[in-house]
């Protein structure tokens, strides 16, 4: 087994772990802010809770692509890009369609001590996995890594937003600071949708048509 073989090895390996982190903390707020929300009827947490499932999925698809065989294809990497896409997906409308109803009915954010704790807690957590798992992207090469840890920078900008309408609502009453975070949220998915999707075709290309000029661009 050579060096490059071994470092490929190590690093595959740290991305899996900072997956299952993930899924960890994921589980943990799924069940704890769905039924802190629950308790103190608060739409806001009940939503955040839900989109977090769709995270885990997320998550799962990256750890299915890094255990996988022919991790290294086209075909294989494509594929996983076009699940995480559609997560993004599923995130916007279920983001966006709460916001809208929020907005339509004008439901001020319900405030819950401990949900509140652990939202302030998610941001930091989601925000420091995003940018591990961003790093280990990069350094693997792995398109899946690097879209799934968007998802979770997406999913701290998501809480920190939860964090503003609740205090913008306590403060000035902008009970409508929440709903419009989350739809900029739901933007930012809808785009990390589209370019996923494109990276999905390109590779697909190139795997049927693997010329050596044609090259992958991602900012």
């Amino acid at each position: 087994m050579t060096a490059m073989t071994i470092e490929k090895k190590r690093l595959e390996t740290t991305a899996e772990r900072l997956e299952y982190v993930t899924i960890g903390w994921n589980v943990f707020e799924m069940l704890i802010t769905i039924a802190l929300g629950i308790a103190s009827r608060s739409l806001a947490l009940v939503a955040f809770g839900l989109d977090t499932m769709v995270e885990l999925f997320a998550s799962g698809v990256v750890v299915w692509h890094l255990r996988h065989a022919g991790r290294d294809t086209g075909r294989v990497t494509a594929k996983a890009l076009r699940l995480v896409a559609a997560s993004f997906e599923v995130l916007a409308v279920v983001v966006a369609a709460g916001a809208i109803w929020a907005l339509v009915t004008r439901s001020a954010p319900d405030e819950s001590p401990i949900g509140v704790v652990v939202i302030a807690i998610t941001v930091f957590v989601m925000l420091a996995l995003g940018l591990a798992k961003r790093t280990a992207g990069r350094q693997l090469g792995s398109e899946p890594v690097l879209a799934e840890a968007r998802m979770s920078i997406l999913d701290a900008a998501l809480a920190f937003g939860v964090l503003l309408g609740l205090a913008a609502n306590a403060a000035v009453g902008w009970w409508w600071a929440d709903p419009i975070a989350a739809i900029l949220v739901a933007i930012a998915a809808l785009n990390e949708t589209r370019e996923n999707r494109e990276e999905a075709r390109k590779l697909e290309e190139m795997e049927s048509d693997p010329r050596p000029e044609t090259t992958i661009e991602r900012s």
